[in-house]
């Protein structure tokens, strides 16, 4: 078993097809369909199905490819951290973020990251937890830094409360409802949610119970902030957000905050790593950057 056959699969895995890892991995396809074949001939069992929308990992394959994404990936940490180290400031950091802290962190983060770190390659995946915990356990997102999630961390990965966090409530610019004062004069409003994970209908279903009101209208679910925000801006649905989407200078010009009187609790805000490895220079000065702006 080779190393080369170990990122030939993950290519395999990610882009789908013989056809599409041969050419991201810039090599002839001949080549890579030996290298499989004879990493098959290895284990001595079939890693793959060959179908007609692609290559399908085997059952064996999934459980095979789960440890050879950890293992992929870690080599890479682990040579860019000796990288940074020694002064070669180049690499990739991959974290996974929610909208809190999209649009109340990343702001001020972003700058002092890419001025210290030019060179290396960010990746960010917008989404909430449960999206991101398969990618914290293979290795291929540094950390993962947002709402708390809903049900207890299994074991493989460390979750540390950063800080409290609550909501507000947003619509457009001279929305009708624009100076109600309480949840009760929001009854009869229209909602829009990011978060089809957290169940965010349930969340609104409680607030109002809370109030003695009748269930919300939910009719707007979106999986990233820049949905959500055009909806918003174009509609009189109104959503309840993080309360950091109140100086967030994107939308200052477009949206609001309808001035309930009411506490609208949020989940706390955490940091989810696997324990035990550390991140390396450049991830972890990424992670620095957005606790301290908090």
């Amino acid at each position: 078993m080779k190393l080369n056959q170990l990122r030939d699969l993950l290519a395999i895995v990610e882009r789908g097809s013989l056809r599409a890892a041969a050419r991201h991995l810039g090599q002839a396809q001949p080549a890579l369909t030996r290298s499989i074949r004879l990493l098959e001939l290895d284990l001595g069992t079939p890693l793959f199905e060959r179908e007609a929308r692609g290559m399908v990992l085997t059952p064996a394959g999934k459980l095979f490819h789960q440890r050879a994404s950890l293992v992929v990936h870690e080599l890479r940490h682990a040579r860019e951290e000796l990288e940074q180290h020694t002064g070669k400031m180049i690499g990739t950091v991959v974290m996974g973020l929610s909208i809190m802290p999209h649009v109340g962190l990343l702001p001020q983060a972003l700058p002092r990251f890419r001025e210290k770190f030019p060179q290396i390659k960010l990746k960010i995946i917008e989404g909430l937890y449960p999206a991101i915990e398969p990618g914290l356990r293979d290795g291929s997102i540094d950390f993962y830094l947002g709402a708390a999630p809903e049900e207890s961390i299994e074991s493989g990965l460390l979750s540390t409360e950063l800080t409290q966090n609550t909501r507000t409530v947003v619509a457009r610019k001279n929305h009708p409802l624009i100076h109600s004062t309480s949840i009760k004069d929001l009854k009869d409003a229209q909602w829009a949610s990011t978060s089809v994970s957290f169940n965010a209908e349930n969340d609104l279903i409680d607030l109002f119970a809370q109030h003695r009101l009748p269930a919300p209208q939910l009719m707007f679910q979106a999986n990233s902030a820049l949905s959500l925000m055009v909806a918003l801006v174009s509609t009189d649905l109104i959503a309840l957000m993080p309360i950091q989407w109140n100086d967030f200078h994107l939308t200052k010009d477009a949206l609001e905050v309808i001035p309930i009187k009411e506490h609208l609790p949020a989940p706390s805000i955490v940091c989810i790593q696997r324990p035990g490895l550390p991140l390396t220079p450049a991830a972890h000065f990424m992670f620095d950057c957005l606790k301290s702006a908090l």
